[in-house]
């Protein structure tokens, strides 16, 4: 099994990052806009279209507002297993930690999947620290 973790430092309050990170459905609008281009949800799964073509379906599985986290797994054939979090950490009044975990069977498209994490968390990072 491949495991992937990624941390930005973000310019920006812990709770202002969550906020627009709890929202399922606000990735391209409130997250990742840009990177993302549309989030639909229909349930738990929400259906995101990166600026590239790329079209996943993704199942929700927690929100944790104490923790400031959220976990979600991809609903595709390439996968026997994935899961996914990310959770913001405070690391002061005006920055925080973001952090994004992801484990998956089988490893194959392990250095694909980096690139595409590396790039959406800088999407969120950049994002997050434009806003007043």
């Amino acid at each position: 099994m491949a495991t992937i973790h990624v941390e930005r430092i973000i310019n920006a309050p812990a709770d202002q990052v969550w906020e627009a990170l709890r929202d399922f459905g606000a990735l391209h609008t409130k997250t990742a806009p840009g990177f993302i281009i549309a989030t639909v949800v229909e349930g738990d799964i929400r259906t995101v279209t990166f600026d590239g073509g790329l079209v996943l379906r993704e199942r929700l599985i927690a929100i944790d507002d104490e923790r400031r986290r959220i976990v979600y797994s991809i609903l595709a054939d390439i996968f026997e297993h994935h899961s996914a979090s990310n959770a913001v950490v405070p690391e002061g009044d005006d920055r925080c930690r973001f952090v994004w975990i992801v484990d998956f069977l089988p490893d194959d498209p392990k250095d694909r999947i980096t690139a595409m994490m590396n790039a959406g968390i800088d999407a969120i990072k950049a994002s997050m620290e434009a806003q007043p």
